[in-house]
């Protein structure tokens, strides 16, 4: 996007709203990862210990769930 158009106080308009979107899908991205790694991997309450199974579980999520944001975010990134 071509910001030249605009005048000074526009553009940090919309750096602010730029920012703010990015703020806010990062913390969706984040909620998503927690809900769905916690849901594949916390099946043990009878303990507060973290289980070294359940640490595997987490890491192995948390990691292809971010690998396949990245991909998803590199495509749409080629269509534009």
């Amino acid at each position: 996007m071509d910001f030249n158009r605009y005048n000074a106080a526009e553009q940090a308009e919309i750096n602010a709203m730029i920012e703010k979107k990015q703020m806010s899908d990062f913390v969706h991205l984040f909620t998503r990862i927690v809900d769905q790694c916690f849901n594949e991997c916390a099946h043990d309450f009878t303990t507060k210990a973290v289980t070294a199974k359940e640490t595997t579980c987490v890491k192995r999520c948390a990691d292809m769930f971010i690998k396949h944001s990245e991909i998803v975010s590199t495509e749409f990134a080629q269509l534009n």
